[in-house]
């Protein structure tokens, strides 16, 4: 088998690109609280490679304080299309400043200002005050760049195990398991 398997989610992940409609970069995040109470949401993919998986959020968010909580992390790719998933377990880490400088910077205007106004998990009375704040921050920053707020960044989920599952017919699946020995990695099989 001895397949690196960030170069086998690289393939993956390039047909994906081709086949799904919309965010093949999508991803459930499973986290859990201090007592162990779980909580999954979408999120996306914004980098990876052999140090980790890269999504970005509000550092006041819930997953935010369940990871500064409880640093472990699964994420869940699902390809419906290609009747493939890929899951990923590992401890987190926030991203550096500098990397999440350079991607806040390559987003798109309005999702930087909606950053900046978002007090993302916390109760919302109305539509029209966050709409409002958004306004408000608009104005802020009207004709200069707009900055990485101090609170919203990047974590980075090390893989200790990665799982590719792959559907066949009958339900007899396909799943590989690999698993960090160090800088290298195992792999085996699972039944389906």
């Amino acid at each position: 088998m001895a397949d690196d398997p960030i170069a086998l989610f690289d393939r993956w992940l390039a047909e994906a690109e081709q086949s799904e409609l919309n965010d093949p970069n999508a991803m459930a995040l499973a986290t859990a609280d201090a007592g162990g109470r779980p909580s999954v949401r979408m999120v996306l993919l914004k980098g990876h490679g052999p140090d980790g998986f890269v999504f970005y959020t509000n550092r006041g968010s819930r997953k935010a304080e369940e990871l500064g909580a409880n640093a472990q992390a699964s994420l869940l790719f699902h390809w419906k299309s290609l009747r493939r998933q890929v899951r990923v377990t590992g401890a987190v880490s926030p991203v550096s400043d500098a990397e999440s400088d350079a991607y806040f910077a390559s987003r798109g205007r309005d999702s930087q200002l909606g950053a900046w106004a978002s007090d993302q998990s916390r109760p919302l009375d109305s539509r029209a005050i966050f709409e409002a704040r958004v306004e408000a921050i608009r104005e802020r920053f009207d004709g200069q760049d707009v900055p990485r707020p101090p609170f919203w960044g990047g974590y980075r989920v090390a893989a200790e195990e990665i799982e590719f599952w792959q559907d066949r017919a009958h339900r007899l699946h396909e799943r590989r398991l690999f698993t960090r020995a160090g800088d290298c990695w195992n792999e085996g099989l699972l039944f389906p």
